[in-house]
């Protein structure tokens, strides 16, 4: 738990020995090898000096509440409760759990360095590396009925691909119902999970981001993927600034969905849509159509021969056709 800490000691670049971290952090020299050799075996670059300490070599992009919330601005600061870790098994089950045991009335949002147990749609497994990604979740909470939620993954995404055109990204797409895709490769997934039963018209959910950021190696991810180091290689990405962005405009996009509904994300979701025009094939069953975009209520169209046919997120997965 004080590996935060650990790196932002070493992040200077200077050589520190074992016994002044040892000392600025309370632990043993003995705590501080494990953490550096767990941290080297992850590919990170630590010089080890005999008889003097350690050097960090790779250039550390360290999470910090202060400087998120500094970037988050009024209303949007006091409206969350920040929760940033080193490593959580999920950042969407930890703000389950944080849900349990806090009373307040602010959104719980959750950042971590590293997800042990991190997961994408269908149950699939999330590349969560240490200190290379953003890992987010936010406890969203609605008062109506289920049927209000039709679109939501979709508006999520929008809010994404607009804090990442806020930073300077170029040609951000949108694949249907949840992914962002860069350069023809994906770049980030959103993963919407309802919390509890409806109970007296409310409901909660939490929304999951993952966002490439200085990955460099997929091993395990059997998808074209990209990072925003690999597709931006000469601008300096700080995932703080990121991670505020993203906030910033995923609390505004919620606000307006409230209180107008999906219909003002359909033109915003349409002109990033990377399946339209395309010959489409679906992953499960033997549809197969060119794509339309989608409708009002954020359901995927399909011309299929002389039929216009409606996809619900969650039933179909949809491909291009190879």
């Amino acid at each position: 738990m004080k590996s935060r800490a650990l790196f932002g000691l070493l992040a200077d670049g200077q050589i520190h020995s074992g016994e002044s971290l040892a000392t600025s952090l309370g632990i043993s020299r003995t705590a501080i090898w494990k953490q550096l050799r767990r941290a080297m075996d992850e590919g990170v670059r630590i010089e080890t000096i005999r008889g003097k300490g350690y050097r960090l070599l790779t250039d550390m992009d360290l999470l910090d509440s202060e400087q998120i919330l500094d970037g988050l601005g009024l209303p949007h600061r006091s409206a969350v409760e920040l929760i940033v870790l080193d490593e959580v098994d999920s950042t969407n089950a930890e703000i389950v759990r944080r849900r349990r045991e806090s009373g307040n009335s602010r959104i719980p949002v959750c950042i971590a360095d590293c997800q042990t147990a991190g997961r994408g749609r269908r149950g699939r497994p999330w590349q969560s590396p240490r200190g290379q990604n953003l890992y987010m979740s936010l406890g969203l909470t609605f008062r109506g009925s289920f049927a209000m939620l039709d679109g939501l993954s979709l508006v999520l995404g929008v809010a994404v691909a607009e804090a990442l055109e806020g930073q300077g990204v170029a040609d951000v797409g949108l694949k249907w119902p949840n992914d962002i895709f860069i350069g023809g490769s994906k770049l980030s997934g959103i993963l919407v999970e309802l919390q509890g039963e409806l109970e007296e018209g409310v409901v909660q959910v939490v929304a999951g981001i993952g966002l490439n950021v200085h990955m460099t190696d997929g091993t395990g991810v059997n998808q074209s993927w990209n990072s925003l180091a690999g597709a931006f290689p000469e601008r300096r990405w700080c995932r703080n600034e990121l991670a505020a962005a993203v906030i910033r405009s995923v609390l505004e996009a919620v606000d307006e969905f409230v209180g107008q509904g999906f219909g003002g994300f359909r033109a915003r979701w349409q002109s990033r849509d990377i399946f339209s025009g395309k010959s489409l094939v679906a992953s499960q069953g033997e549809l197969a159509g060119t794509g339309l975009g989608i409708d009002d209520s954020g359901n995927y169209l399909i011309a299929a021969d002389e039929d216009v046919i409606r996809i619900r997120a969650g039933e179909i997965s949809l491909r291009v056709q190879s």
